[in-house]
């Protein structure tokens, strides 16, 4: 039986990444996902859903418009769908919710939605108050506060990192050097367990994206 699922975490816990891998596995056993993104979040380009690291796949856009039922009946009329995947769903409208229940209900398709919980007040989005509300069922993916504790909330933060400015003043260094400092400790542990590579960067390498691609893609 078909049912709807709200994959909910906080920043960094990847989401995306777990989305992009659902789609793997339905596309190796021969079915066909079909993978929604909203419209305004064009971070990776338009109409793409991007992992941190390095994934990517094309995507349908939902807008405050868009019809997500009619779409997917539409799609399905084409040809048959398996599953239906909704990256950022924090941003979906209460109706378009209801939409993809009706997905579930009527058309047979299990929905896999993928978002925030709350915005960085503590504050839900509607998009998630009705997924909390409405999915048959929830499961929350972890990740880590930049104090070492499970990350509960949204941090909103400048160009500048205003939270790796706290928790670097917190410990008496320039932010530089608290990041310098984890990269260290980082590249140490790898060595302690006898690891080698030929190049040992960070994700803000300009290089870093092209290479993770080429390594999934292989």
């Amino acid at each position: 039986m078909a049912q709807m699922y709200f994959y909910y975490s906080a920043m960094n816990a990847g989401k995306s990444t777990t989305l992009l891998q659902s789609s793997f596995n339905y596309q190796e056993r021969g079915m066909t996902p079909v993978i929604f993104t909203a419209a305004l979040d064009d971070r990776f380009g338009v109409g793409k859903v991007s992992s941190r690291i390095g994934l990517q796949s094309d995507a349908h856009l939902f807008r405050q418009d868009t019809n997500l039922y009619q779409e997917i009946a539409a799609l399905n009329e084409v040809e048959k769908r398996h599953c239906i995947l909704v990256d950022e769903c924090q941003f979906l409208s209460k109706e378009q919710v209801y939409q993809l229940t009706e997905v579930v209900d009527k058309l047979h398709i299990p929905v896999l939605c993928y978002g925030l919980r709350t915005d960085f007040l503590g504050e839900l989005f509607e998009g998630s108050k009705y997924l909390l509300s409405w999915a048959d069922k929830l499961v929350e993916l972890k990740t880590i506060c930049h104090c070492g504790r499970k990350a509960n909330m949204v941090i909103r933060t400048d160009e500048h990192g205003v939270a790796i400015t706290l928790s670097a003043e917190l410990a008496g260094r320039t932010p530089k050097e608290h990041v310098d400092h984890f990269h260290r400790i980082i590249k140490d542990f790898f060595e302690e367990l006898e690891f080698s590579f030929d190049h040992y960067s960070r994700t803000t390498w300009p290089g870093h994206v092209p290479v993770t691609q080429e390594f999934f893609e292989t």
